[in-house]
Protein backbone atom coordinates (compact mmCIF):
# COMPACT_ATOMS: atom_id res chain seq x y z
CA UNK A 1 0.00 0.00 0.00
CA UNK A 2 1.06 3.22 -1.00
CA UNK A 3 1.64 6.68 0.79
CA UNK A 4 -1.36 7.48 -0.86
CA UNK A 5 -3.49 4.78 -0.05
CA UNK A 6 -2.63 4.87 3.16
CA UNK A 7 -4.00 8.52 4.00
CA UNK A 8 -6.74 7.66 1.88
CA UNK A 9 -7.93 4.32 4.39
CA UNK A 10 -6.69 6.60 7.38
CA UNK A 11 -9.65 9.10 6.09
CA UNK A 12 -12.15 6.12 5.65
CA UNK A 13 -11.61 5.01 9.03
CA UNK A 14 -11.99 8.19 10.97
CA UNK A 15 -15.33 8.77 8.70
CA UNK A 16 -16.03 4.97 9.97
CA UNK A 17 -15.33 6.12 13.61
CA UNK A 18 -16.95 9.47 13.53
CA UNK A 19 -20.08 7.53 11.93
CA UNK A 20 -20.10 4.62 14.89
CA UNK A 21 -20.01 7.17 17.18
CA UNK A 22 -23.21 9.33 16.12
CA UNK A 23 -24.68 5.88 15.71
CA UNK A 24 -23.62 4.86 19.46
CA UNK A 25 -25.13 7.95 20.92
CA UNK A 26 -28.27 7.74 19.46
CA UNK A 27 -28.90 4.23 20.74
CA UNK A 28 -27.68 5.76 24.42
CA UNK A 29 -30.64 8.11 23.59
CA UNK A 30 -32.94 5.74 22.38
CA UNK A 31 -33.25 3.49 25.58
CA UNK A 32 -36.54 4.48 27.60
CA UNK A 33 -35.46 7.05 30.46
CA UNK A 34 -35.46 5.25 33.97
CA UNK A 35 -37.11 7.24 37.33
CA UNK A 36 -34.17 7.44 39.70
CA UNK A 37 -34.53 7.83 43.67
CA UNK A 38 -33.46 11.25 45.00
CA UNK A 39 -29.86 9.61 46.85
CA UNK A 40 -28.83 11.81 49.76
CA UNK A 41 -24.72 12.54 50.02
CA UNK A 42 -22.55 14.71 51.93
CA UNK A 43 -20.56 17.20 49.76
CA UNK A 44 -17.04 17.92 50.62
CA UNK A 45 -17.93 20.43 52.84
CA UNK A 46 -19.84 17.78 55.15
CA UNK A 47 -23.24 19.27 54.64
CA UNK A 48 -26.33 17.13 53.61
CA UNK A 49 -27.44 17.42 50.01
CA UNK A 50 -29.61 15.06 47.54
CA UNK A 51 -29.27 13.96 43.81
CA UNK A 52 -32.40 16.29 42.89
CA UNK A 53 -30.31 19.49 44.71
CA UNK A 54 -26.93 18.68 42.25
CA UNK A 55 -28.79 20.06 39.73
CA UNK A 56 -28.94 23.66 41.29
CA UNK A 57 -30.85 25.69 38.38
CA UNK A 58 -30.25 22.81 35.85
CA UNK A 59 -32.27 20.46 33.70
CA UNK A 60 -29.71 17.84 33.67
CA UNK A 61 -26.71 16.42 35.33
CA UNK A 62 -23.49 14.93 34.87
CA UNK A 63 -22.40 12.61 37.53
CA UNK A 64 -18.52 11.43 37.48
CA UNK A 65 -17.95 7.69 38.98
CA UNK A 66 -14.60 8.95 40.39
CA UNK A 67 -12.58 5.71 42.26
CA UNK A 68 -11.12 7.90 44.92
CA UNK A 69 -7.74 9.62 46.02
CA UNK A 70 -6.50 6.60 45.66
CA UNK A 71 -6.26 6.31 41.92
CA UNK A 72 -3.97 8.29 39.93
CA UNK A 73 -5.95 7.78 36.48
CA UNK A 74 -9.03 9.20 37.81
CA UNK A 75 -7.12 11.96 39.20
CA UNK A 76 -6.06 12.51 35.74
CA UNK A 77 -9.30 12.39 34.02
CA UNK A 78 -10.66 14.46 36.87
CA UNK A 79 -7.60 16.78 36.04
CA UNK A 80 -9.23 17.38 33.00
CA UNK A 81 -12.59 17.81 33.68
CA UNK A 82 -11.10 20.81 35.78
CA UNK A 83 -10.03 22.48 33.13
CA UNK A 84 -13.37 22.84 30.97
CA UNK A 85 -15.32 23.05 33.83
CA UNK A 86 -16.45 26.46 33.60
CA UNK A 87 -18.01 25.40 29.99
CA UNK A 88 -19.74 22.17 30.87
CA UNK A 89 -22.15 24.18 33.67
CA UNK A 90 -23.11 26.48 30.83
CA UNK A 91 -24.80 23.75 29.62
CA UNK A 92 -25.65 21.26 32.19
CA UNK A 93 -25.16 20.57 36.60
CA UNK A 94 -21.46 18.96 36.92
CA UNK A 95 -20.67 17.06 39.73
CA UNK A 96 -17.76 14.30 40.57
CA UNK A 97 -18.87 11.49 43.31
CA UNK A 98 -16.44 9.15 44.88
CA UNK A 99 -16.35 6.92 47.98
CA UNK A 100 -13.78 8.94 49.77
CA UNK A 101 -15.26 11.01 53.17
CA UNK A 102 -15.51 14.32 52.92
CA UNK A 103 -12.29 15.80 54.94
CA UNK A 104 -10.40 13.88 52.04
CA UNK A 105 -12.49 15.24 49.08
CA UNK A 106 -12.04 18.23 50.66
CA UNK A 107 -7.91 18.58 51.30
CA UNK A 108 -7.26 16.83 48.40
CA UNK A 109 -9.56 19.07 45.89
CA UNK A 110 -7.73 22.12 47.26
CA UNK A 111 -4.12 20.35 46.38
CA UNK A 112 -5.34 19.45 43.04
CA UNK A 113 -6.93 22.76 42.54
CA UNK A 114 -9.89 21.54 41.40
CA UNK A 115 -13.15 24.06 41.35
CA UNK A 116 -16.25 21.28 40.65
CA UNK A 117 -17.99 20.39 43.63
CA UNK A 118 -17.59 17.17 44.61
CA UNK A 119 -19.90 14.73 46.89
CA UNK A 120 -18.92 11.47 49.11
CA UNK A 121 -21.18 8.28 47.99
CA UNK A 122 -19.37 6.66 51.19
CA UNK A 123 -22.08 4.96 53.30
CA UNK A 124 -24.86 4.94 49.94
CA UNK A 125 -25.17 2.35 47.59
CA UNK A 126 -25.66 5.12 44.80
CA UNK A 127 -22.17 3.58 42.84
CA UNK A 128 -23.19 -0.26 43.05
CA UNK A 129 -27.19 0.87 42.02
CA UNK A 130 -25.64 2.31 38.32
CA UNK A 131 -22.65 -0.60 37.84
CA UNK A 132 -19.68 1.37 39.32
CA UNK A 133 -19.06 -0.86 42.16
CA UNK A 134 -19.15 -4.80 41.57
CA UNK A 135 -17.95 -7.14 44.43
CA UNK A 136 -16.73 -4.31 46.71
CA UNK A 137 -14.58 -2.63 43.92
CA UNK A 138 -15.28 0.78 42.33
CA UNK A 139 -15.34 1.53 38.53
CA UNK A 140 -14.34 4.70 36.83
CA UNK A 141 -17.06 6.71 34.41
CA UNK A 142 -19.86 9.06 34.17
CA UNK A 143 -23.85 8.71 34.62
CA UNK A 144 -26.25 11.30 33.29
CA UNK A 145 -29.67 12.41 34.75
CA UNK A 146 -32.42 14.86 34.16
CA UNK A 147 -35.69 15.73 35.67
CA UNK A 148 -38.61 16.70 35.04
CA UNK A 149 -41.26 19.90 36.17
CA UNK A 150 -42.11 17.84 39.11
CA UNK A 151 -38.70 17.02 40.39
CA UNK A 152 -39.05 13.28 39.63
CA UNK A 153 -35.05 12.30 38.31
CA UNK A 154 -34.60 10.27 35.30
CA UNK A 155 -31.49 8.21 34.51
CA UNK A 156 -30.09 8.89 30.87
CA UNK A 157 -26.75 7.04 29.90
CA UNK A 158 -23.64 6.30 31.25
CA UNK A 159 -20.32 5.16 29.64
CA UNK A 160 -16.91 3.63 31.23
CA UNK A 161 -13.79 5.07 31.66
CA UNK A 162 -10.28 3.52 30.53
CA UNK A 163 -7.71 4.66 28.99
CA UNK A 164 -8.17 5.20 24.64
CA UNK A 165 -11.78 6.37 25.78
CA UNK A 166 -12.71 9.91 24.74
CA UNK A 167 -13.35 11.81 28.44
CA UNK A 168 -9.48 12.12 28.83
CA UNK A 169 -7.20 14.01 26.14
CA UNK A 170 -4.13 12.53 26.88
CA UNK A 171 -4.44 9.14 25.30
CA UNK A 172 -5.30 10.52 21.90
CA UNK A 173 -2.48 12.64 21.97
CA UNK A 174 -0.20 10.11 22.78
CA UNK A 175 -1.39 7.63 19.72
CA UNK A 176 -0.12 10.40 17.39
CA UNK A 177 4.11 9.69 19.10
CA UNK A 178 5.65 7.58 17.82
CA UNK A 179 6.12 5.87 21.06
CA UNK A 180 1.86 6.31 21.81
CA UNK A 181 1.50 5.60 25.17
CA UNK A 182 3.68 3.09 26.18
CA UNK A 183 5.59 3.19 29.64
CA UNK A 184 2.79 5.76 30.62
CA UNK A 185 1.32 6.08 34.03
CA UNK A 186 -0.13 9.29 35.26
CA UNK A 187 1.91 10.85 38.15
CA UNK A 188 -0.27 12.84 40.64
CA UNK A 189 2.38 15.45 41.59
CA UNK A 190 1.68 19.02 39.84
CA UNK A 191 5.01 20.75 41.43
CA UNK A 192 7.85 18.25 40.33
CA UNK A 193 10.43 20.65 41.73
CA UNK A 194 9.44 20.41 45.76
CA UNK A 195 6.89 18.60 48.13
CA UNK A 196 5.08 21.81 48.74
CA UNK A 197 1.93 21.76 46.39
CA UNK A 198 -0.22 24.87 46.37
CA UNK A 199 -3.34 24.88 47.07
CA UNK A 200 -6.49 26.82 46.08
CA UNK A 201 -7.15 28.30 49.40
CA UNK A 202 -6.46 31.83 50.05
CA UNK A 203 -7.07 33.83 53.55
CA UNK A 204 -7.52 36.98 53.98
CA UNK A 205 -7.98 39.08 57.38
CA UNK A 206 -10.72 41.84 56.78
CA UNK A 207 -12.54 44.98 58.77
CA UNK A 208 -15.69 45.59 58.43
CA UNK A 209 -16.21 41.87 57.90
CA UNK A 210 -20.00 42.23 57.30
CA UNK A 211 -19.18 44.56 54.81
CA UNK A 212 -16.94 43.05 53.52
CA UNK A 213 -18.51 40.05 52.59
CA UNK A 214 -21.08 42.26 50.72
CA UNK A 215 -18.64 43.92 48.61
CA UNK A 216 -16.74 40.47 47.94
CA UNK A 217 -20.37 39.08 46.96
CA UNK A 218 -22.11 41.75 45.02
CA UNK A 219 -19.24 43.85 43.79
CA UNK A 220 -16.67 41.30 42.97
CA UNK A 221 -18.82 38.42 41.92
CA UNK A 222 -17.47 35.70 44.30
CA UNK A 223 -19.40 33.13 45.10
CA UNK A 224 -20.44 32.21 49.05
CA UNK A 225 -20.26 29.02 49.97
CA UNK A 226 -19.87 28.66 53.29
CA UNK A 227 -21.27 31.19 55.70
CA UNK A 228 -20.25 31.96 59.63
CA UNK A 229 -20.29 34.62 62.00
CA UNK A 230 -16.65 35.17 62.13
CA UNK A 231 -15.75 33.77 58.58
CA UNK A 232 -16.97 33.20 54.82
CA UNK A 233 -15.52 30.55 52.28
CA UNK A 234 -15.92 32.14 48.89
CA UNK A 235 -15.32 30.52 45.27
CA UNK A 236 -14.38 32.10 42.26
CA UNK A 237 -12.88 31.01 39.26
CA UNK A 238 -11.27 28.07 41.07
CA UNK A 239 -9.90 30.07 43.92
CA UNK A 240 -11.27 29.39 47.62
CA UNK A 241 -11.15 32.49 49.41
CA UNK A 242 -12.05 32.34 53.21
CA UNK A 243 -12.62 36.11 54.42
CA UNK A 244 -12.04 36.19 58.19
CA UNK A 245 -13.51 39.25 60.93
CA UNK A 246 -9.80 40.50 61.89
CA UNK A 247 -8.09 43.49 62.92
CA UNK A 248 -4.99 42.07 61.41
CA UNK A 249 -5.00 42.64 57.90
CA UNK A 250 -3.15 39.94 56.98
CA UNK A 251 -3.05 37.69 53.94
CA UNK A 252 -2.36 33.54 53.96
CA UNK A 253 -2.07 30.81 51.36
CA UNK A 254 -1.61 27.72 51.98
CA UNK A 255 0.69 24.19 50.44
CA UNK A 256 0.48 20.82 51.26
CA UNK A 257 3.04 18.45 52.03
CA UNK A 258 3.05 14.37 51.70
CA UNK A 259 5.84 14.35 54.82
CA UNK A 260 4.72 17.40 57.22
CA UNK A 261 8.07 16.90 59.30
CA UNK A 262 10.28 17.11 57.05
CA UNK A 263 9.24 19.87 55.22
CA UNK A 264 8.66 21.69 58.77
CA UNK A 265 12.56 21.17 59.96
CA UNK A 266 13.34 22.33 56.27
CA UNK A 267 11.22 25.94 56.62
CA UNK A 268 12.84 26.21 60.38
CA UNK A 269 16.56 25.67 58.95
CA UNK A 270 16.31 28.36 56.05
CA UNK A 271 14.52 31.09 59.02
CA UNK A 272 11.21 30.13 59.38
CA UNK A 273 9.05 30.65 62.03
CA UNK A 274 6.02 28.61 63.36
CA UNK A 275 3.32 31.28 64.29
CA UNK A 276 0.16 28.83 64.94
CA UNK A 277 -0.17 24.99 65.72
CA UNK A 278 -3.09 23.29 65.21
CA UNK A 279 -1.66 19.53 65.58
CA UNK A 280 0.54 17.50 64.58
CA UNK A 281 -0.21 17.47 60.68
CA UNK A 282 -0.85 21.51 59.99
CA UNK A 283 0.17 24.60 61.54
CA UNK A 284 0.84 28.07 60.69
CA UNK A 285 4.37 29.39 58.60
CA UNK A 286 6.48 32.66 58.53
CA UNK A 287 9.25 32.75 56.14
CA UNK A 288 12.09 35.61 56.64
CA UNK A 289 10.66 37.58 53.36
CA UNK A 290 6.78 37.92 54.06
CA UNK A 291 4.82 34.86 53.11
CA UNK A 292 2.23 33.65 55.13
CA UNK A 293 0.95 29.97 54.80
CA UNK A 294 -1.22 27.09 56.20
CA UNK A 295 0.86 24.36 55.78
CA UNK A 296 -0.85 20.77 56.05
CA UNK A 297 0.32 17.10 55.51
CA UNK A 298 -2.10 15.59 52.94
CA UNK A 299 -4.90 12.66 54.04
Amino acid sequence: MNNQQLLSKIAQVEKEIVEKKQELTELKKSIPQQKVDNYHFLDSTNKNVSLLDLFADKEELIVIQNMGKSCTYCTMWADGFNGIYHHLIDKAAFVVASPDKPEVQDAFASERRWQFPMISTHGTNFKEAFGFEKDGHFHPGVTTFTKDDNDQIYFVADAPFGPGDDFCSVWPLFDLLPSGSHGFHPNRKINKKSDFQLTNNIAIQVTRYPEAVNFYTNILGMTPVDIKEKETKFQIGGQHFYIENSDNQSVFFEFAVKDLDRSKRLLLEHGCEITNKYNEKSMMISDPFGLRFHLFESV
